[in-house]
């Protein structure tokens, strides 16, 4: 299904602030509006069409965040966190079908079940990781019950308890906004397979992407939703009108980090299998395939891995995990708006040449 699926770019808000090195100071860019306005406006010039917004301790509030840059923005939707027993689903459920209805459908839900342990209890989530995926089933399995069913909702799960739940407004989409989720376990996977519209991946080696892909397909069919699940690659970019520049960029941004922000990154998501393969990658080299490389893996967690190159070299790269079935690229760089511009500009163009019947005109 992802192979005839239209193609969608996402780019990436960085509410904890920006930089062009990490771990040197002075180069940071302090969260504002004014950056934030910067970086949407950019991202949405250059043909993106949604925005991925970071819940992490050092990020501003996610939800206030989206729903202030949609109301400010034209076209840009909002991937926004739904995280297992932050918020009562029904709640849950009202939040976001007002969101949907108010910015006329620039609403889509990112399941996340949290990379770090500590941040987690910090934070009084009291749950261990396998129990934060069974309340994330259950409180997706309500979600989606409340915005299709005809009438009042009952549910009896181990979590949450429900007699006669509704609420008003329902969704704008139809049937509901979409749903992503970008885990690596599993349990995450199991998850994707049953609820999710969009499985993002982090960069890997185009071996791995297409069995991985082919077992969540494989585990989507047990729900009957085979052709339901599309796919899709979380991944950074430095891109330069040289090759020798964007790798002379790509390395400023780890130059200046010290070994005890690499050992926190090593030490506080190491429960996250994700990130437990983006250190793996790493482990075994600079380069997992032509363009891709895993420097920033270790300076900061997530998705670390980067296509580095000139525009073509980008497109190029790109167009790999297009052809292997993915559809859906939500990317981000160094500083935000400057790269999103130079994406636009540079890269946008050629993948739209090789994508004609797949693509948004520019």
């Amino acid at each position: 299904m992802s192979a005839h699926r239209r193609l969608e770019f996402g780019w990436f808000l960085p509410t904890a602030g920006d930089t062009t090195a990490y771990g040197l100071a002075s180069a940071q860019v302090a969260p504002s509006l004014d950056l934030f306005d910067k970086v949407v406006a950019a991202a949405e010039m250059a043909g993106f069409e949604y925005m991925l917004v970071p819940v992490q301790t050092a990020c501003w509030e996610a939800w206030i965040s989206s729903a202030m840059m949609v109301a400010r923005s034209k076209s840009m939707r909002m991937l926004v966190a739904a995280r297992p027993s932050y918020i009562n689903p029904v709640l849950l459920a009202k939040m976001v079908t007002a969101f949907d209805q108010l910015s006329g459908g620039r609403i889509c839900i990112n399941l996340i079940a949290g990379q770090s342990e500590a941040e987690n209890a910090s934070e009084g989530v009291k749950w261990g990781k396998e129990e934060r995926y069974e309340i994330m089933d259950e409180e997706v399995s309500i979600l989606k019950a409340l915005w299709t069913s005809r009438g009042p909702v009952t549910f009896d799960g181990k979590f949450y308890q429900l007699k006669g739940a509704q609420v008003r407004p329902g969704p704008f989409q139809k049937p509901h906004p979409p749903f992503y989720l970008g885990g690596g376990s599993k349990q995450a996977w199991e998850i994707s397979a049953k609820h999710s519209d969009v499985h993002l991946f982090w960069g890997d080696t185009y071996e791995r992407i297409r069995a991985n892909m082919a077992e969540i397909k494989t585990m989507a069919a047990k729900h009957g939703r085979e052709q339901a699940i599309g796919f899709g690659m979380r991944l950074q970019i430095v891109c330069r009108k040289t090759e020798k520049e964007a790798w002379e960029a790509a390395h400023e941004l780890t130059a200046h980090a010290s070994e005890a922000q690499k050992a926190f990154v090593r030490a506080h998501f190491a429960t996250s299998e994700a990130n437990r393969r983006v250190r793996e990658l790493g482990a075994g080299g600079d380069v997992i395939e032509r363009n891709l490389w895993t420097g920033i893996t270790q300076v900061r967690p997530g998705a670390g891995i980067a296509i580095v190159g000139d525009p073509e070299q980008c497109a190029a790269t790109i167009q790999d995990f297009i052809d292997l079935g993915c559809h859906s690229f939500c990317l981000s760089g160094y500083l935000h708006d400057e790269e999103a511009e130079r994406f636009g500009k540079w890269v946008m163009p050629l993948l739209r040449e090789r994508n004609k019947d797949r693509m948004l005109a520019a």
